[in-house]
């Protein structure tokens, strides 16, 4: 049964009862979508937040997909009560210009989120010893595919059908920070013909080291590095199709992300991206691995994906 749960963007706070279509309102609004079923991967909650505008015109929208979806607008559900705060940032940006209005779909994670944000291919271009050691620190192999056809296959055309959006390619793209932006650089790789564009904040090469691990210093880096830029090296789309905004912080966990990002720039370039046209990898120093800091800098890869 269709539950879609209305919330304002402003308050975040959960109406009394199920809709089951979009009411009409002046603000900017949420629609929660409650275990979402698939048949691909686990079922999970999916936000859908529209622009100002939505109610009131008859335009359509490009949509940005995002990974964490419970951490992306109001605290109240996000990880440590810190957000993106993402519907603040695209209305200021609707503001400045309808043009760059868009819908925002964000996707929830679950406990089954190390396996579906590990991208399949990269683990299977893994050396076997790593490749074993990422599976017993994620509780099991990879589940990205599924993930990503949960995305592609079944939320997706539910979002273009139930919403005015424009469901072109060019007007498609997905986000994410640390594990999100690692399988949102992956969905790039795997659909290019679904996705014009990719957002990786902090992204998450390593896959193995996590919380306080990284601070022992067994990452396993030049081996995952080859992993990742065979992957890379097999499946980048081809130069001046799509772009790509990759960055990362210097404290904390941020702060192994260097070789790894180098390693990654270089394949771009090797390939024909051009960075600044093609791609842009960023460095903030300072930034630590948190949803503080990746809304911070939310408006430049923004404005780079969206224009």
């Amino acid at each position: 049964m269709d539950r879609r749960t209305l919330l304002t963007a402003t308050s975040g706070m959960a109406a009394a009862c199920f809709f089951p279509a979009f009411p009409r309102a002046s603000n900017t609004m949420v629609i929660r979508y409650e275990a979402m079923p698939s048949r691909f991967t686990g079922a999970r909650n999916v936000s859908v937040w529209l622009p100002p505008d939505y109610q009131t015109s008859k335009r359509r929208y490009r949509v940005l997909y995002m990974h964490d979806g419970q951490n992306i607008f109001a605290g109240s559900h996000a990880f440590g009560g810190e957000s993106w705060r993402i519907d603040a940032v695209m209305e200021a940006r609707a503001a400045e210009d309808p043009d760059h209005a868009a819908i925002v779909v964000g996707v929830w994670n679950t406990k089954m989120r190390a396996q579906d944000y590990t991208p399949t291919g990269i683990e299977k271009a893994m050396d076997s010893e790593l490749r074993t050691r990422a599976i017993e620190e994620n509780g099991g192999a990879s589940g990205a595919d599924g993930y990503l056809r949960f995305l592609v296959e079944e939320l997706k055309p539910m979002i273009d059908r139930d919403y005015r959006t424009k469901s072109d390619p060019a007007s498609t793209f997905i986000m994410g920070s640390s594990m999100g932006g690692l399988i949102s650089a992956y969905a790039i790789c795997e659909y290019p013909h679904v996705f014009a564009g990719a957002g990786c904040l902090s992204t998450h090469w390593p896959i193995v080291c996590r919380g306080q691990v990284y601070k022992t210093h067994t990452c396993d880096t030049q081996a995952m590095i080859k992993a990742i830029t065979t992957y890379l090296d097999q499946k980048l789309p081809r130069p001046g199709t799509h772009r790509i905004w990759m960055d990362h912080g210097t404290q904390n966990l941020d702060s192994i992300y260097a070789p790894y990002q180098q390693a990654v720039d270089q394949m771009f370039t090797a390939k024909g991206w051009r960075q600044g046209v093609d791609f842009e990898s960023r460095i903030y120093d300072g930034a630590d691995h948190n949803e503080a800091s990746w809304r911070a800098r939310l408006k430049e890869p923004l404005a780079f994906l969206l224009g």
